[in-house]
């Protein structure tokens, strides 16, 4: 069973670097064709994409967040981070890892709640 974990500060200062990481569980990042996103959701708002990196490393991002997002793996660990720089309180969000593949988005992380404030 594949399994996905968030893991990163509650509490992020304005200005501030959100950084957020992503344990993988049940597969390999590596494994072919999947890509392994990352994925928001702010208060009473729906979902927002933010960018992906895929099985042989490369990366993809909102166009909209693209020079404020990196996304990052370590193979060894089987992680994958999302850093989001110069935040603001619009980046208080639910973030969520997940795995695509051909069948969509599946399965997500539980989501760890991400707030900006001073």
């Amino acid at each position: 069973q594949v399994r996905l974990q968030e893991s990163g500060p509650g509490l992020v200062k304005p200005s501030q670097t959100l950084s957020l990481t992503c344990t993988v569980s049940g597969d390999s990042i590596t494994s072919n064709y999947y890509y392994w996103s990352w994925v928001r959701q702010p208060p009473g708002k729906g979902l927002e994409w933010i960018g992906y990196i895929s099985y042989n490393g490369n990366t993809y991002y909102s166009p909209s967040l693209k020079s404020r997002t990196s996304i990052s793996r370590e193979t060894s660990e089987n992680q994958f981070t999302l850093e989001l720089t110069s935040v603001t309180p619009e980046d208080t969000a639910l973030y969520y890892c997940a795995r695509e593949g051909s069948q969509g988005f599946a399965p997500w992380g539980q989501g760890t709640l991400v707030t900006v404030s001073a």
